[in-house]
């Protein structure tokens, strides 16, 4: 049965998945505070819709870096996919390249960069965590020599936060199944099977020649990242690497202005989902606070459910909006053929949108289509 909407996906998810690992997938940071903020964040936007205004061939096209994009989405990078489904990343490479949109692979992907590229035509993104910087040297330039021209750096990390739901599973990488999650795997027999067929996921790029160790792949679960990373080190990395750069987890406006300044491409504003900080505001709060006059293309993620809210982040001013916990529900339940799914959703939702407000374009939404309280 096709999803009925996102909330479907994930009730599938749910049934799929040791209840564990849908915790991994599902969960926040502490009490979850985070999550319901950043759902309360969409609910305090409204539209107010144009009316007789020609919408019978809705464009849902965007713009960033100057070229124009089918849709104004991108998949998010996301870790540890291969938990969820044999091969998750590739899963979601390949539905995010049947859809044109840009596909991102997380440093704590599960499947190697060099591996992806290989697999899948479409674009390429790459995410960056700073373990430590000659590793972070080492990644951008396997990411560079396969072809990926963008480059985003995650740095809301600096340690990990306190997911209280994985604390009481046990849940970790290398995936050792204790008695109560090898008990709850043997009753979910589809999933079972699948990571008996495949073997349980590791964190690929963590193995390959001069980064193979258990240590650095506790050390990147473990958020045990390199925590003097600074402004400085920001503008080496923007003089080293020499593709687009991406800085994702700002969420101060005044963070967004110098990363500009030092010639870095897009910001992502981004709470990581709620799964760092659980009194952290929630992105979508900086756009409603002001319009985001940065210099730079805009993007946002952490919260999006369906296509309005996505439509409400573009009106208030974002050039993209990145997919995350949403299209991991559709790949969770059926593998590429959900992740393919959700998107497509999303795609159907925003024409529907777009016609019921009253705006002919992506390209056209603004302030002027919302109220914010």
């Amino acid at each position: 049965m096709p999803f009925i909407d996102i909330h479907h996906a994930r009730r599938k998810a749910q049934r799929r998945l040791p209840r564990a690992v849908f915790d991994y997938l599902d969960g926040g940071a502490e009490n979850e505070q985070g999550l319901t903020q950043n759902r309360h964040a969409f609910s305090r936007v409204r539209f107010r819709p144009h009316r007789l205004v020609d919408v019978s061939s809705p464009d849902t096209s965007a713009s960033w870096f100057g070229e124009s994009r089918p849709l104004p989405f991108i998949v998010a990078p996301t870790g540890l996919n291969g938990i969820l489904w044999p091969d998750g990343d590739v899963a979601l490479a390949r539905a995010a390249a049947s859809a044109g949109i840009p596909f991102c692979l997380s440093t704590a992907a599960t499947t190697t960069i060099e591996e992806v590229a290989r697999r899948v035509d479409g674009e390429f993104w790459f995410q960056l965590y700073v373990v430590t910087r000659e590793l972070a040297d080492d990644l951008a330039s396997r990411a560079w020599k396969v072809g990926c021209r963008v480059l985003i750096l995650t740095t809301d990390v600096p340690v990990n936060g306190k997911r209280l739901r994985d604390l009481r599973s046990g849940f970790k990488i290398p995936f050792r199944p204790g008695p109560r999650l090898a008990i709850d795997a043997i009753r979910h027999p589809r999933w079972l099977a699948g990571q008996l067929r495949h073997g349980f996921p590791e964190l690929a790029n963590m193995k390959s020649t001069g980064a193979a160790s258990l240590e650095t792949q506790a050390a990147l679960m473990a958020r045990k990242m390199d925590t003097s990373f600074d402004w400085d080190a920001l503008a080496r990395l923007r003089d080293s690497w020499r593709g687009r750069l991406i800085v994702k987890g700002i969420m101060r406006m005044d963070d967004a202005w110098r990363c500009v300044s030092l010639g870095v491409d897009g910001v992502i504003l981004s709470n990581h989902g709620a799964r760092q900080l659980d009194d952290a505001d929630s992105p979508l709060n900086l756009l409603i606070d002001s319009p985001p006059e940065v210099g730079s293309d805009l993007f946002l993620d952490s919260g999006i459910r369906d296509a309005s809210d996505a439509v409400k982040a573009l009106s208030l001013g974002a050039n993209g909006v990145m997919l995350g916990r949403a299209i991991l529900y559709g790949l969770a339940a059926t593998g590429e053929p959900g992740a393919r799914e959700v998107i497509d959703m999303f795609k159907t939702d925003l024409i529907r949108t777009l016609t019921l407000i009253g705006c002919p374009s992506v390209k056209a939404l603004s302030r002027d289509l919302v109220a914010c309280s």
